[in-house]
């Protein structure tokens, strides 16, 4: 019984469903944050799912390649996602690239239209901080002249002229990033 009761508190708890967009070059620390913010979510009673870029192009967008084209599908696909999760109630919490502004447009435009609410977030990590963290060790590949198009390197990124929150990650811990996006939520009314 006591199970049920607990249960139900936490439902009742659960707000407003989002999506948060966190964009960013390769290894600017998107995916690391998502996850610190899930984690805070789930502890407060939200519904959260985290749309990592990469499982994403594995099962969603599997066959699309790296064009300017196949990366404004795989955004939209992500983007439609996110919505529909958003629209349920759900904290959509989306580290992907999306390279391009019209692409990321196109999706707020999407949420707009709905009602769903959307933040974008630009983890504003340099290039140079990256590419030594370089997670996925896309940096030294392209370095080695083994890969071609990556992201802010040889391939452009067009950075959000006026997101809803900006994270320097290199300026501070996951948590305090994880945090900047929480309060934020919080102050829109989505925490």
């Amino acid at each position: 019984m006591t199970a049920l009761i607990d249960a139900t508190e936490k439902e009742l708890h659960v707000t407003t469903g989002a999506t948060v967009w966190l964009t960013g070059l390769p290894s600017a620390g998107k995916t690391t944050i998502a996850y610190e913010l899930a984690g805070r979510l789930r502890e407060e009673g939200h519904l959260v799912e985290v749309l990592d870029g990469d499982e994403i192009r594995e099962f969603i967008s599997a066959g699309l390649g790296f064009s300017r084209e196949d990366r404004h599908t795989n955004v939209q696909r992500i983007g439609f996602l996110a919505e529909l999760l958003a629209r349920n109630g759900v904290k959509a919490l989306v580290p992907v690239i999306a390279p391009y502004a019209d692409s990321r447009e196109a999706v707020r435009k999407r949420h707009q239209e709905s009602g769903a609410a959307y933040l974008e977030i630009h983890v504003a990590t340099p290039v140079e901080v990256c590419s030594v963290r370089d997670v996925k060790g896309l940096y030294a590949k392209q370095a080695a002249g083994e890969l071609s198009g990556l992201t802010g390197v040889d391939d452009p990124y067009e950075a959000p002229e006026t997101p809803d929150l900006r994270i320097e990650s290199q300026n501070q811990t996951v948590q305090e990033s994880a945090a900047a996006v929480h309060a934020l939520l919080t102050e829109r009314g989505l925490a």
